[in-house]
């Protein structure tokens, strides 16, 4: 690795990026070299820079951080990556490990922390917030054989399945999260695929036995 540790930020937040930038940039260590708005533009660039380290949001519009973080896994990128979220759920904070995740923080960390965090992630080590541990540890002593379709689903799939299973339109699931129609559709299309299922009802007629 060179003198400084060069950094990309993924992320769909415009200020929260540039907090992280602000913070970064007081590193004589790091460097911020790249930012994207989106998974799309992040893969690219990955692909393009291969940065030392990639900082990655997971739950963004159209191509999530885990589908982005697997997209870029599957490039052969070899960057060190840390999730860089507000989900502490625990199936994102295995599903990112298990897809080529190198740390997993929650944005509610203190600043300081995340920095101390970042730099231990450069220097090789892995990364992951402290009540985050248990989570992760507990969850990867279970058999992985065990039979849940929406395992896989981000935070944020499962959302919108619940949703599909109450009955909501894709344009009515949109308009409560506030995003566009399009992103929704992909959303579902993601779900399906995950879930093995051919059709949102069925999704959804899963989803409700599974509750009753």
């Amino acid at each position: 690795m060179s003198a400084k540790a060069t950094i990309m930020m993924v992320d769909d937040h415009p200020l929260f990026r540039k907090g992280i930038r602000q913070l970064i940039e007081l590193e004589d260590e790091l460097d911020i070299v790249a930012e994207a708005k989106n998974g799309e533009e992040g893969l690219t660039k990955a692909k393009e820079l291969e940065p030392d380290l990639i900082l990655l949001d997971l739950n963004m519009q159209g191509m999530d951080g885990l589908d982005t973080l697997r997209a870029i896994r599957a490039a052969g990128v070899d960057s060190r990556i840390i999730m860089l979220t507000v989900s502490d759920n625990e199936a994102d904070v295995v599903n990112c490990f298990r897809a080529g995740a190198d740390g997993y923080l929650l944005k509610d960390m203190e600043p300081e922390d995340i920095l101390e965090k970042i730099k231990q992630v450069t220097l090789g080590k892995m990364a992951i917030s402290e009540r985050l541990t248990e989570i992760l540890a507990s969850a990867l002593r279970k058999p992985v054989e065990a039979a849940d379709p929406s395992a896989s689903l981000t935070s944020r799939e499962y959302e919108i399945l619940t949703r599909i299973a109450q009955g909501h339109s894709n344009k009515v699931i949109a308009r409560d999260l506030n995003i566009s129609d399009g992103t929704v559709k992909v959303h579902v299309k993601h779900i399906l695929k995950k879930m093995g299922m051919r059709s949102r009802v069925e999704a959804a007629v899963w989803l409700v036995n599974r509750k009753a």
